[in-house]
C-alpha cells in the first residue's frame, strides 16, 4: 500500500475557536476592510473589522434573546451575500452550530435536513424561502424561530437582543474550544439521502492554519477574492474563513449575469471556482472569437499560451514560443484578464478535475489555476497545487499535517486534522468512511507520484467495467468532451456492455451564435440530429478520445434535446452530475446506444 505524508509546519492552536479571529481583527486593526458589501443602490461600501465585530454581536445577542442555547443547531438557507457571513459568526459567537441549506433546495430537502438535524431556528433569505421553510416544519417539530434576511432578519435579531449584555456573548465564545462542532454539512446527494457532516472548529482551524501558511501568496497583504459560489458548499465556506484569518479584503455576489462587472468593480486578486466556470469562461471567450472572425487567431493564442505553460515545467519554453506568447500577451491574454477585473493572479480549482489543457491554458494567459482536491467531510482542501510546487494534471500534494494513502484496489485515503469526526446521528455510514486509525475512504481512486503529487482518475463507484472486463474511469473522457465550447454537460456509459458510449447535451448559450453562423434555424432540440451538429460533437468525441486507450475510447454517442441542470435535478448545486438521475430519466437514449 503506497503512502504519502507531509510533516506539519506550524503550530496549531489547542484553545480557542473560529470566532477568535474577528475578535483579534476588532483589537489589532480596527479600521482594516474586512468586507465590502453592496449597499441598497448598488454601490460597494467597505465594512471594517470594528464594524463587522459590532454587527455580530448585536445579531448574536438577538440569537441568544430568542432562546437559542450552546449547541443548538441553526440553519441558514440564503445566496452567497454579506449576511451570510455575517449570521455565520454570529451563530458562532453564541455556541450554536450552522446549518447551512442551498437555496435552491426544495421543501423536502429542507425538511430533512431540518429534522436530522434538529434545527431550532432558521434564517432564510427570501419569503419564498420562508415558503418553502413553513412547507417543512410538518416535518421539522423542532424549528421555533423564522427570520428572513430580505424583511430586515439582521436588523430584527439586533434590536431583539438590545437588553442581553455583552458579557454573556464574551462568556458563550470562552465556552467553544477546538472540540465544538461548528457546523453541520449535509452533502449534495448524488445518491440517497444527504448525510450531515460534523465539523468541528478544530478541524477548521487545522485546515486553514496550514492552508493559509501555504498559500501566502494569495492571502498577503491587499489581497481581495469575490465569492460567487454557494456558501452551503465548504469550498467557498472554507475562503471565506481564510479570508477573515488572514484579513483579505471579501466580497460576495450571487448573480452570475452580473460576475464580470463585479469583477471590473471589485478587483480581486484571487478567486475560486469550479471548473465548470473555467470551461464557460474559455467556451465563451473561444465562441465571441468566432463570431468575430477571429476564430483562428484565438486558436493560435490558445496553442502558444498552452505550450508556453508546458515551457516551464521543462525549464525553459522555445525563443518562437515566446515571442508569439509576448504579442498574444496583449492581443487576447490581457482582454481575458482584465474581464476578471485585470488584478487576478491565481483561481483556485476544486470540485472536480480540471483537465491538464485548462489548467496550461490558463497558466499560460497569466492566470495561475491552483487545482486543489478535497471533500465536505476532509473540511475541504487535503491537497493543493502551490505556486512554487505546481503540476499541471495533478491536485497538488498533501497539505502539511496530512498523510495519503493508495489501497489495493486504487482508492484513495486520507488522515489529518482536518478530517471530521464522523456523520451526524449516522454511526454506520460514520464506520463506513473512517478506520478505527482515523484513515477516511474518500470513495475516489487516484494515484501518488514519488514526490506526492496526487493524481485523481475517476470515482470507485464510478469506474464502468464494460463486457470485455476493460475498467474505464468516465471523468477523463468527461472532462474531455466538455471543453468543446457547444457541449454543456455528458456522462459516458457502458457498464456490462460491449464498448463505452456517451449521452451528449448542448450549451444553450453557445448554441444560438453556432447556429447563425451556420444558418442553422430551429431549437436544439430541432437540430439534434443536423449533420453539422453531429460532426462538431463527433469532434469533440475524437478528440475526447486521444486520452484513453482503444478500448476504453467512446464508439457512440447521442445528443440530447435538453441540458441537464441543478433545477430539474440532474446537477447537484456543485454541478456535479448525479448518474444514477441521470441512468433513471434517460434509461431509453441509453439503451438505443446498444440496440
Amino acid at each position: 500500500m503506497r503512502e504519502y505524508s507531509t510533516p506539519l509546519t506550524i503550530d496549531i492552536s489547542t484553545t480557542g475557536n473560529l470566532t477568535d479571529d474577528i475578535v483579534r481583527n476588532a483589537a489589532e486593526a480596527p479600521q482594516a476592510v474586512s468586507f465590502s458589501r453592496r449597499d441598497a443602490k448598488g454601490a460597494w461600501t467597505d465594512v471594517t473589522a470594528a464594524e463587522f465585530l459590532v454587527e455580530v454581536d448585536g445579531v448574536a445577542k438577538g440569537l441568544v434573546a430568542s432562546g437559542v442555547q450552546p449547541g443548538d443547531r441553526v440553519a441558514l438557507l440564503s445566496k452567497t451575500r454579506y449576511e451570510w457571513s455575517l449570521l455565520d459568526y454570529a451563530i458562532w459567537s453564541t455556541g450554536a452550530v450552522t446549518v447551512p441549506i442551498y437555496e435552491t433546495s426544495s421543501a423536502e430537502q429542507i425538511a430533512w435536513i431540518l429534522a436530522d438535524s434538529g434545527a431550532v431556528a432558521v434564517v432564510a433569505e427570501t419569503a419564498a424561502h420562508v415558503d418553502r421553510v413553513s412547507d417543512a416544519r410538518g416535518e421539522a417539530d423542532t424549528v421555533r424561530s423564522v427570520w428572513t434576511i430580505d424583511e430586515g432578519a439582521v436588523d430584527a435579531l439586533t434590536a431583539l437582543g438590545s437588553d442581553v449584555p455583552d458579557t454573556e456573548i464574551t462568556a458563550r465564545r470562552a465556552a467553544v474550544t477546538p472540540e465544538s462542532l461548528a457546523t453541520l454539512i449535509y452533502t449534495s446527494g448524488t445518491t440517497g439521502r444527504p448525510k450531515g457532516c460534523r465539523l468541528t472548529h478544530g478541524n477548521f482551524m487545522f485546515e486553514l492554519g496550514v492552508a493559509v501558511d501555504e498559500l501566502d501568496e494569495l492571502f498577503e497583504e491587499g489581497a481581495s477574492t469575490l465569492l460567487f459560489l454557494p456558501l452551503a458548499h465548504i469550498f467557498a465556506r472554507i475562503i471565506q474563513i481564510g479570508a477573515v484569518k488572514a484579513r483579505v479584503r471579501l466580497g460576495h455576489s450571487a448573480d452570475i449575469k452580473k460576475l464580470v462587472a463585479d469583477f471590473g468593480a471589485f478587483h480581486p486578486t484571487f478567486i475560486l471556482a469550479v471548473p465548470r466556470v473555467f470551461e464557460k469562461v474559455y467556451n465563451t471567450a473561444s465562441q465571441n472569437a468566432a463570431a468575430d472572425g477571429k476564430g483562428k487567431i484565438f486558436d493560435r493564442a490558445v496553442d502558444v499560451a498552452i505550450a508556453w505553460s508546458r515551457g516551464q515545467d521543462t525549464g525553459r519554453a522555445p525563443l518562437t514560443v515566446r515571442l508569439q506568447h509576448a504579442l498574444f500577451d496583449k492581443l487576447v491574454y490581457g482582454k481575458l484578464r482584465a474581464a476578471l477585473g485585470g488584478e487576478c493572479r491565481y483561481a483556485v480549482s476544486g470540485g472536480a478535475p480540471l483537465g491538464e489543457r485548462l489548467g496550461h491554458f490558463y497558466r499560460g494567459i497569466g492566470l495561475g489555476v491552483l487545482e486543489g482536491y478535497g471533500l465536505t467531510e476532509t473540511t475541504a482542501a487535503l491537497t493543493v497545487n502551490l505556486p512554487d510546487a505546481q503540476k499541471i494534471g495533478t491536485v497538488g500534494r498533501p497539505l502539511p499535517g496530512t498523510a495519503v494513502r493508495v489501497a489495493d484496489d486504487g482508492e484513495l485515503h486520507f488522515r489529518g486534522g482536518q478530517v471530521f469526526a464522523g456523520y451526524w446521528d449516522n454511526e454506520e455510514a460514520s464506520a463506513e468512511a473512517l478506520d478505527a486509525d482515523g484513515w477516511f475512504r474518500t470513495g475516489d481512486v487516484g494515484e501518488v507520484d514519488d514526490e506526492g503529487f496526487v493524481r485523481i482518475t475517476g470515482r470507485k463507484k464510478e469506474i464502468i467495467v464494460t463486457a470485455g472486463g476493460k475498467n474505464v474511469a468516465p471523468a477523463v473522457l468527461e472532462d474531455r468532451l466538455r471543453a468543446h465550447h457547444l457541449v454543456s454537460q455528458c456522462m459516458v456509459v457502458g457498464d456490462g456492455q460491449p464498448f463505452i458510449g456517451a449521452l451528449v447535451t448542448i450549451d444553450p448559450e453557445s448554441f444560438p451564435a453556432w447556429a447563425e453562423a451556420k444558418g442553422k434555424k430551429g431549437s436544439i432540440a430541432d437540430l439534434v440530429d443536423d449533420p453539422d451538429l453531429v460532426a462538431e460533437v463527433e469532434s469533440a468525441v475524437e478528440d475526447a478520445n486521444k486520452a484513453v486507450s482503444k478500448a476504453e475510447s467512446i464508439r457512440k454517442f447521442s445528443i440530447l434535446p435538453i441540458d441537464w441542470t441543478e433545477e430539474d435535478g440532474q446537477l447537484t448545486p456543485s454541478l456535479k452530475l448525479k448518474r444514477n438521475v441521470v441512468m433513471r430519466e434517460f434509461r431509453a437514449e441509453v439503451e438505443a446506444l446498444y440496440s
